[in-house]
């Protein structure tokens, strides 16, 4: 198995455990999320803001419905703040991700990948993979957090990491958070067509860039 499959194989598994370890103790569901958020904006618009950051923080090490939560933040918070909330959220989760593996990556891939040349080869992968990578990790769960783990582990400068997951993430939250904005109880179709677009729209991309990637693989042998 090539080096940068492995690391991000053993990456997905981690995340995995959190994931079912999370449902199991039923930590957090659509439901808790929707429940915190009527109580919060019986208080102040400002304690949902600061609940969307918190929630979407924890999704570096919990398992938070993402999209529901941003088109929460749309619903409740409207657009642009729902988009901003969830934008500083997202970020600061995938920087908490990145400075992570950038501190104590180096000894977790010596675990798993032995060679000095092996793991160089894993970071020459992800300088010529990760950008694409990270715009398109939507598309999968949990890919948001192993490419952002992945990109501190292979010391990709951070501003390079910042440019790729914005480009890939802005449209994302504000397609969302705008569909929130404009849905009802009575009427959640926005929300619904727009999780389905968004899914469609990435699920696309992963599989063009896919083609373009063993197309270009195969000539290049």
């Amino acid at each position: 198995m090539k080096p940068m499959v492995k690391i991000m194989a053993a990456l997905t598994l981690l995340f995995v455990v959190i994931f079912l370890v999370g449902r199991g103790l039923d930590l957090l569901t659509i439901e808790k999320v929707r429940l915190w958020f009527d109580a919060a904006q019986q208080v102040d618009p400002i304690y949902i803001f600061a609940l969307i950051v918190l929630l979407l923080l924890l999704d570096i090490i919990l398992s938070v419905p993402t999209l529901a939560t941003i088109l929460l933040a749309g619903f409740f918070l409207g657009f642009p703040m729902g988009a901003a909330a969830a934008f500083t959220g997202l970020t600061l989760a995938m920087l908490a991700g990145y400075g992570m593996s950038w501190k104590y990556g180096t000894g977790a891939i010596g675990l798993i990948v032995k060679s000095d040349t092996e793991r160089a080869e894993m970071a020459a992968a992800f300088i010529r993979s990760g950008p694409a990578m990270i715009m398109l990790a939507r598309a999968v769960p949990m890919a948001p957090e192993v490419t952002a783990c992945m990109a501190g582990m292979t010391r990709m400068p951070l501003f390079r990491y910042l440019a790729f997951y914005t480009l890939g993430t802005i449209p994302y939250i504000a397609i969302a958070a705008y569909a929130g904005s404009i849905s009802t109880i009575s009427d959640p179709k926005p929300a619904i067509f727009a999780s389905l677009a968004l899914y469609a729209a990435l699920w696309t991309g992963w599989f063009v860039y896919q083609r373009f990637h063993n197309a270009s693989r195969v000539h290049g042998e």
